[in-house]
């Protein structure tokens, strides 16, 4: 089940599977889901802040991926952020946040692995030293970052995304377009 959140906390969406509404807009997005249980929505929405969140059906568990895709190419609207919050395990259980960078050059971005900034906000069992590894398309390490201190940081304190603590990872780093899939583990 998938709902969309605006910044004060409303509900603004609600799909559970992908084909029981929006099929044709779905469909026509290029992005729709392989599986008629996954779930799917295409919304039009204004600059700020959105939260999407993953649920089983009836409290069920299980590895899941959020995607969010500009899918209006000839608007000026920027997408800014793309998150996830999950269980970071070992091996094959570490989380992946993939993205693709797009257009006809790179873009110099800031990835970062924040965890004991997290307790702050009240999240439980958060992980207290995150390691960050950035992965081209052919899964080959790129860049990596242990404390955000240690390498970058008069470009990473620069930005307006500079972790509190030190011991959450940030990387800056130029990617090229269609990068593939970078990974933090």
């Amino acid at each position: 089940m998938l709902e969309l959140f605006d910044h004060n906390n409303a509900s603004l969406a609600f799909n559970d599977n992908w084909m029981d509404s929006q099929l044709a807009a779905i469909q026509a997005s290029g992005h729709a889901p392989m599986d008629p249980r996954e779930s799917a929505m295409v919304q039009t929405l204004a600059p700020g802040a959105y939260t999407a969140i993953v649920r089983g059906v009836n409290n069920t568990t299980g590895t899941a991926l959020v995607e969010v895709f500009d899918i209006d190419q000839a608007s000026a609207s920027l997408l800014t952020n793309i998150s996830t919050r999950g269980a970071v395990e070992t091996g094959d259980s570490v989380m992946i946040g993939g993205f693709i960078i797009g257009g006809a050059a790179g873009s110099q971005v800031v990835i970062r692995a924040i965890g004991p900034s997290l307790s702050g906000a009240g999240v439980p069992n958060t992980l207290q030293d995150p390691m960050l590894e950035l992965h081209d398309g052919n899964g080959d390490v790129i860049a990596s970052n242990d404390n955000w201190k240690d390498i970058q940081q008069g470009q990473i304190a620069a930005t307006v995304t500079r972790p509190r603590t030190i011991a959450n990872r940030p990387l800056s780093s130029p990617c090229r377009r269609g990068a593939g899939r970078p990974s933090s583990a």
